[in-house]
């Protein structure tokens, strides 16, 4: 089973980052947009700072978020990279399979994909994401390079918003017609 520990922290600055944008956007009733958090169980607690130290996952999680944005469904996950090329294997098959399953109800699925040594975030629909997870089903390379991506989806630098997703979520809306 798999375990947690100091690991969990890892995109923790853009989940606080995504965290705060979503309650500036809760505040100006624009969405609400929610953390899922992953269950797991303890193993160790430092009794004396009351911390977890060592868990498991009690099951496996869908994606870091959900919510409504005006009316519509939108699910994502949130991911680093700390080079121009990202790993396919830090999204998991069942993260793909609920995805689908979501825009089959109309929903809006997307990565949020932070490219720190760029300062760089980029918004990935799933229909762009997909030729690239399907190449890596079929043996082909298992992970893809940021020359490869349509630069079109790089979230804009907005005074007072942290991540602005919600103009991409508009350019998603506006081209699947």
């Amino acid at each position: 089973m798999p375990t947690w520990n100091s690991r969990g922290l890892r995109g923790s600055m853009l989940e606080e980052m995504i965290n705060r944008t979503n309650e500036k956007y809760r505040e100006q009733h624009l969405a609400l947009i929610q953390k899922v958090p992953t269950p797991i169980t303890p193993i160790r607690m430092d009794k004396e700072n009351h911390q977890i130290t060592l868990a498991y996952f009690d099951q496996k999680s869908t994606v870091d978020y959900i919510g409504a944005v005006q009316g519509i469904p939108v699910c994502f996950d949130a991911k680093e990279s700390a080079t121009q090329t990202f790993s396919l294997q830090n999204i998991h098959p069942h993260q793909v399979a609920f995805m689908e399953e979501f825009e089959r109800q109309d929903g809006i699925a997307f990565f949020l994909i932070c490219y720190t040594s760029q300062d760089m975030l980029y918004y990935l629909p799933l229909r762009e994401f997909l030729p690239f997870w399907n190449r890596a089903q079929k043996g082909g390379r298992k992970s893809f390079r940021q020359d490869e991506l349509d630069m079109t989806w790089v979230l804009p630098k907005k005074q007072g918003v942290l991540v602005p997703y919600l103009e991409m979520i508009n350019k998603d809306l506006l081209e699947r017609g």
